[in-house]
């Protein structure tokens, strides 16, 4: 279903328009397999990493590599002001575990965060590497798939109504 919304949308009038207005390459809103699949790893792979101006960063990744931009930012909203707190405690408990470190007692404050940088950066980052390595990897792996399997579908259905 979101597969045939975004090729409805990328070939109407209205979005053309749009494009040729801003003068917006097509290529950075294409709705292939590829182009979408690769946002999707884009977006979460910037998701996992506790930076800020992650938007900024998936379009850093325009010049280098092909993928569909809306899709890419939309994505590293995964991480959002009500998801990081839980996001980036799993990835320093996840650090500190691979690390065989003692962890600390964490506090969700501003104070503690600032006076313990020191000792949560380390496991923090290595912690976030592996989410982003593995969750985006598995997101684009899924996104791949469903979207094959959905064009599959949508063949045989065509192929059994027509030779009914």
């Amino acid at each position: 279903m979101i597969r045939k919304t975004l090729k409805k949308t990328s070939k109407s009038d209205k979005f053309k328009g749009f494009l040729e207005k801003y003068n917006i390459s097509s290529e950075y809103l294409s709705t292939s397999r590829k182009m979408i699949s690769r946002a999707v790893f884009i977006g979460l792979f910037i998701a996992f990493i506790p930076v800020p101006f992650q938007m900024l960063l998936v379009l850093a990744f325009t010049p280098f590599i092909r993928f569909n931009v809306a899709v890419a930012l939309a994505m590293c909203w995964f991480s959002n002001p009500f998801t990081m707190p839980f996001m980036y405690y799993m990835e320093y408990e996840l650090g500190v575990f691979i690390l065989g470190m003692e962890p600390l007692a964490v506090q969700m404050t501003l104070d503690w965060f600032s006076s313990n940088l020191d000792e949560i950066f380390i496991p923090l980052y290595v912690g976030a590497a592996i989410f982003s390595v593995l969750g985006s990897s598995l997101a684009y792996y899924l996104v791949h798939h469903f979207w094959k399997s959905s064009v599959h579908r949508d063949k045989g259905l065509h192929f059994k109504e027509r030779h009914k």
